[in-house]
């Protein structure tokens, strides 16, 4: 209901520029025609509030998914490829939070486990803020990362994987149902930052739902009743976003795009070496700029990712 009424309220916007775009057009021809100079000065003012205002009601129809509204997790793993991909996947984690700290989003880092030498093996981010889930959820796949390795003595050029799997925090209003014993809890110490009393007791979380083979884990708190809590939340936002997942594959035909960490699955090459260039392989986006992106600067992508969603859910519709 709520996505719906989003994009009912995009819709009507939209119907209600384009008849003041047509108005406007019709002045503009009789001001022209009159030699009106004033008058074409406040049509133009006024055809400039009309794209602003079809700018923001496009979005909002891109963003009318039935979670897009909600805050979200955002889990990175490395590929194979030890050091290097641990490397890659800790420049990734810190490129999307520097993307929601711009954005006015509070990221949350719930479970990380540090590479042994360099960057991550994996991690898993909070990220809460309207329409969270909604920007974030076409960022799901594989990142290919092409540079000359710091790592390497022989100055050599490298590639690196890493994935990215993005899923919505559950609310009230959707409902799902986990039955305990469909799952197996496990209890571990934390590892890294956290204070003496996390590294020395039991606190960390690890549920695994056994008829998916879904695992989940929580070390972000001293407490272990709280890092539990906060891991039957995760899994219930991954089974809700599986079963978002069924629905689009169903809809578009489309494979699941949690595929291997490697070649020929990756949805954004990031090549610093021998030239610099980003190029999203979905949509054909590009940018000269890698050092931006990997700062933060995801909005083009994320925005032409969101577009080709829609319009293709809206063919398969047809």
């Amino acid at each position: 209901m709520r996505e719906r009424t989003k994009l009912e309220n995009a819709i009507t916007a939209l119907t209600g520029i384009d008849t003041e775009l047509s108005d406007n057009l019709e002045l503009a021809e009789m001001a022209d025609a009159e030699g009106d100079g004033g008058a074409l000065d406040e049509i133009q003012a006024s055809l400039t509030d009309l794209r602003i205002r079809a700018q923001a009601a496009e979005l909002e129809a891109l963003l009318s998914g039935e979670a897009d509204a909600n805050d979200t997790y955002l889990q990175v793993n490395s590929g194979a490829g030890g050091t290097e991909s641990n490397d890659w996947a800790g420049m990734l984690l810190r490129m999307y939070v520097r993307w929601a700290q711009q954005h006015g989003y509070k990221a949350e880092v719930i479970e990380e486990s540090a590479g042994e030498e360099a960057g991550i093996k994996s991690a898993t981010v909070l990220v809460k803020g309207e329409n969270a889930y909604g920007w974030l959820k076409t960022e799901s796949g594989v990142h290919r990362l092409v540079r000359i390795s710091p790592f390497d003595s022989n100055a050599k050029r490298h590639t690196s994987f890493a994935s990215v799997w993005v899923y919505p925090v559950v609310d009230d209003a959707i409902e799902v149902e986990v039955n305990e014993s469909d799952c197996r809890i496990d209890t571990y110490r934390a590892s890294g930052a956290g204070g003496q009393h996390v590294n020395t007791t039991d606190s960390a979380v690890r549920i695994t739902h056994i008829p998916t083979g879904i695992v989940v884990q929580c070390q972000s708190e001293r407490s272990q009743h709280k890092n539990r809590a906060t891991a039957w939340n995760m899994l219930r936002a991954r089974l809700y976003e599986q079963e978002l997942q069924r629905r689009e594959e169903a809809a578009n035909a489309e494979a699941a795009s949690k595929t291997d960490i490697g070649w020929g699955h990756q949805i954004r090459s990031y090549v610093l070496q021998p030239y610099q260039m980003v190029k999203d392989l979905r949509t054909g986006v590009e940018s000269p700029s890698p050092d931006n992106v990997l700062d933060g600067d995801l909005d083009p992508f994320m925005a032409a990712a969101l577009a080709q969603r829609v319009g293709g859910e809206k063919s398969a519709e047809e």
